[in-house]
């Protein structure tokens, strides 16, 4: 059954002088005491990884540009029940990347190869952005790898994207926010420039999937974003819940692009109340 979501800001009330929430870049959270990090070779590059917490396995993929020390907030309402896997995307963070050009289907692979490395048979993907493009692309290609995917601010054709995205504020903030934590922590901190230029090709071209393919996910999909996204067209959004089969949509109240910082409350909840069941 198709289930569209709408929280109530009285809720969550914000302080009538403070910045509206979708205005706000919070800081990246800190690392998570306890994670166990490593690098797994995998399709010929160094995949960053570490893991936390016990039970169900769930996988949190990060967004273009940035890494896995954005899922900080929701690593530790997570862990308490599961074992939580963050990765950095190849090329990003403390990840490597070969010369081969980015695309979703490579990427997506990678973490497919890491699972096996990690001996995890299935589990369920949470995905920002481009790290919601990477789940459904593995539930489109790895069908047996996923349970269940949280897609938030996901595209499956390059016209789900707003024009000028990269020029909104909060989302300018952050390529330069993501320019430092890329020098901080990248094995090629100097590459910044053509890291963006690579996989801005990408995002010229890709994903570019078609009705009959989002059809064929047979995964249990919830299609998430916020009611302020910078970069994804909300018309985009409910077509995507409206084509995969038994998708539900969740539009969450005074968040954008980045929501995960902004009300991390919020999203929790939801995000937990999607994996879990209650």
């Amino acid at each position: 059954m198709r289930l569209l979501l709408w929280a109530l800001l009285l809720l969550f009330p914000v302080q009538a002088s403070a910045a509206p929430l979708w205005q706000t870049l919070p800081p990246t959270p800190p690392a998570v005491s306890g994670e166990r990090s490593g690098h797994a070779k995998v399709n010929g590059i160094s995949l960053y990884y570490a893991t936390i917490g016990h039970g169900p396995p769930v996988v949190l993929l990060h967004g273009g540009l940035s890494n896995s020390d954005y899922w900080g907030h929701q690593v530790k309402a997570l862990a308490r029940q599961h074992m939580v896997i963050v990765v950095d995307s190849r090329g990003h963070g403390r990840s490597t990347r070969d010369d081969r050009p980015y695309g979703y289907d490579l990427m997506a692979d990678d973490i497919d190869a890491l699972l096996d490395a990690l001996h995890i048979v299935k589990a369920d993907v949470v995905g920002w952005s481009d790290g919601a493009i990477l789940g459904l692309d593995i539930a489109l290609r790895h069908s047996g790898r996923v349970g269940k995917v949280f897609a938030f601010a996901a595209n499956t054709v390059t016209s789900g994207v707003q024009e000028g995205v990269e020029k909104a504020p909060v989302f300018a903030r952050f390529i330069e926010r993501a320019r430092g934590e890329y020098a901080k922590l990248s094995a090629t901190p100097k590459d910044y420039d053509a890291f963006v230029s690579q996989i801005t090709k990408m995002w010229e071209t890709e994903p570019n999937w078609t009705d009959d393919q989002l059809r064929s996910i047979k995964a249990t999909v919830l299609v998430v974003d916020g009611d302020h996204d910078e970069a994804i067209k909300r018309a985009h959004t409910e077509y995507i819940a409206a084509t995969i089969p038994n998708a539900g949509l969740l539009i969450l109240p005074n968040v954008s692009h980045f929501a995960f910082l902004q009300d991390p409350a919020l999203f929790n909840a939801a995000l937990l109340h999607f994996i879990d069941g209650n």
